[in-house]
């Protein structure tokens, strides 16, 4: 192939940014073109392209698979990253700089015409953040976990509480900035930093954090932090495709997640937004995997088993899974349409429950495949929560229950993994057993059950009798009245395994969480204090999941008041966001009565409907 390396695009305000561009050789163009547009170095192997053999490809051999098929092959840096120039903004630019670059590149004489675009994570950002401006050429995409439908309630904000790896990931990419790379004394101090210390000083403030040595870094990340109403700043395009949906292009699209990454609800929204306004294929993946790890069959402590992989389960690799989309996507021939259903995901569960040779709790799964999602079949179903702490059927029939806690900032709850992503290396996501294990950040290190605590209300099922498939979106509706002006509810969803041999108090395995921040409970755009003794509703909405509840284990739903590293802690004082001053402890109440009935609202599979979602044959989009 011929290699372009570093070539300059220009930008609509001046900038130029690097690109490198792989021609094929000895073919006669033009060619349609694939393009991955990065924040983390073009010229270096991306995290994604690790496969089940260990193999790590790097953008150069990515290249030659794709022009050996007759394809342009496109790595570009964002702007204000690495060759590129100008001021790195995260997010906010990265419509415009895809629309220019495609722009650009439908102009040049080895284009056909026709785009497509991939990535992971920042580099799907950046690929519905163009989109939504509908650039020239744009034919197909493939976003692999990322992509935001809307930032304020997935992957900056959520619920109204700040997601934290905005800051771990600031920290850590600040030493990558032009700056930090020209200056060794800026990258010598942000290694200095002890970021763990910082995490106990939250919130920070300008000139008073770990990432004050760049400043447009601190400035970018404080000003996400301090914009808690949703208004101007979150519609951005590049944030915010649920406000362009109408607008997108008519295009096939491969939309892959899982369901302990950080973006499950951005993906399943942009999924069923492309595929309710377009008439294009739109498929979609869902595995069991942390952020980008489709070839790991773990996350956390908790192994799914060999079907969990991507490689070998659902295509032969994710980089021949690629080049088969493009196939069928953009060239003027597509290969012979598929016979598989459109919809993969992992159902989570059924397996022994007892640890491999690894120590890893073995839970399971196997993959469904569906023409839908949610699946076919699917009911919901409303369990209640009732003073005993159970979770019931049947709706209270009591005048008046209720149970308190004191929700003190000063001693959040912890968080012990879950759906989310660049923590490190301050927090962890994926499925733990629920304890204030030592090895993570802000607990008390006793390995006590979370359950345990004073500040946390759990309320589970009796032993399940028969399997239970929780399968799509959930809810949890709250009846709450809180001291104080504002205050935070967390619900997490937990899978009880029974006590054993091995795990003698059982083992309490995170499914998914969400958290509301009271203020907003009303509206995102206007929000409103508590009033003391007054009685009002929040909803708190956790990431959709799949997973069997096997007969003899227990549904647990805990509630609290925070989830700290993951969100940031709300003061409980009403001051704006990003400010604690005036710390104060709550006390929080949930109303547990028949006119006021706090739920948890599920989305149920029938077992009679797993077989005919077992006989797909395993394909890639």
């Amino acid at each position: 192939m011929q290699i372009l390396r570093d070539q300059s695009v220009p930008m609509r305000d001046g900038v130029y940014l690097a690109t490198d561009i792989y021609l094929p050789a000895n073919i006669e163009g033009p060619f349609p073109v694939v393009i991955e547009r990065t924040p983390y170095d073009k010229s270096k192997p991306s995290r994604s392209e690790k496969q089940l053999d260990g193999q790590h490809i790097s953008r150069q051999a990515m290249a030659a698979r794709f022009t050996e098929q007759g394809f342009v092959a496109i790595f570009q840096d964002c702007r204000g990253r690495y060759a590129s120039e100008g001021v790195f903004t995260k997010y906010t630019a990265e419509g415009e700089d895809g629309f220019d670059t495609l722009a650009w590149i439908v102009e040049q004489p080895w284009c056909n015409g026709r785009i497509g675009s991939m990535g992971l994570s920042y580099a799907a950002h950046t690929q519905l953040a163009m989109a939504c401006l509908h650039p020239p050429g744009l034919s197909s995409m493939v976003l692999d976990s990322g992509g935001f439908s809307n930032a304020f309630q997935c992957g900056i904000r959520q619920g109204g509480a700040f997601e934290l790896k905005q800051a771990t990931w600031a920290w850590r990419q600040a030493k990558e900035s032009p700056i930090a790379l020209a200056d060794p004394q800026i990258r010598e101090a942000l290694e200095q930093e002890d970021i763990h210390q910082w995490f106990a000083r939250m919130p920070w403030q300008p000139g008073q954090s770990p990432i004050r040595h760049v400043p447009e870094y601190e400035a970018y990340l404080l000003e996400q932090w301090a914009q808690g109403s949703f208004g101007d700043y979150w519609r951005k395009p590049g944030i915010y495709a649920e406000g362009h949906y109408n607008d997108l292009p008519d295009i096939p699209v491969l939309f892959m997640s899982s369901w302990y990454d950080a973006y499950v609800s951005s993906t399943l929204a942009n999924y069923s937004a492309f595929k309710r306004h377009n008439s294009t294929p739109q498929h979609l993946i869902m595995g069991p995997w942390l952020h980008g790890d489709r070839n790991i069959s773990h996350s956390g402590d908790v192994e799914f088993g060999a079907a969990a992989s991507f490689d070998g389960q659902v295509a032969e690799n994710w980089l021949t899974c690629r080049l088969n989309w493009f196939e069928r996507s953009l060239k003027d021939q597509p290969a012979e349409a598929l016979t598989d259903a459109p919809v993969k995901v992992f159902l989570m569960g059924g397996g022994d429950g007892t640890p491999d040779e690894q120590g890893r709790l073995q839970h399971g799964g196997r993959w469904l495949h569906s023409q839908q999602w949610p699946l076919p079949g699917s009911q919901s179903l409303s369990l209640y929560l009732d003073h005993e702490r159970q979770l019931s059927r049947e709706r209270p029939v009591t005048r008046e229950a209720t149970l308190s806690y004191r929700a003190d900032p000063d001693h959040p709850i912890p968080t012990i993994g879950g759906a989310l992503t660049s923590g490190a290396p301050v927090f962890a996501g994926g499925a733990f057993d629920q304890r204030e294990r030592a090895d993570f950040f802000g607990t008390r290190g006793h390995n006590q059950p979370l359950a345990e605590r004073e500040d946390v209300l759990s309320f589970q099922t009796p032993p399940l009798t028969e399997d239970l498939i929780i399968a799509g979106p959930l809810y949890i509706e709250l009846w709450i009245e809180s001291d104080a002006p504002d205050t935070d509810f967390t619900a997490k969803l937990v899978d009880i395994y029974p006590p054993s041999a091995h795990y003698p108090d059982g083992y309490a395995m995170n499914i998914t969480d969400g958290i509301r921040r009271s203020r907003y409970r009303d509206s995102w755009e206007n929000p409103e204090p508590l009033k003391p003794g007054e009685r009002v509703k929040v909803v708190i909405e956790p990431f959709a999941t799949c997973n069997v509840f096997k007969r003899g284990h227990r549904l647990r739903l805990d509630i609290a008041s925070s989830n700290f590293p993951r969100f940031d802690v709300n003061p409980n004082s009403g001051e704006a966001e990003g400010q604690a001053r005036n710390k104060r402890i709550a006390i929080n109440t949930v109303h547990l009565c028949q006119d006021f009935a706090s739920r948890l609202v599920l989305t149920t599979l029938p077992a009679e409907a797993l077989p005919a979602l077992e006989r797909q044959p395993a394909d890639c989009g």
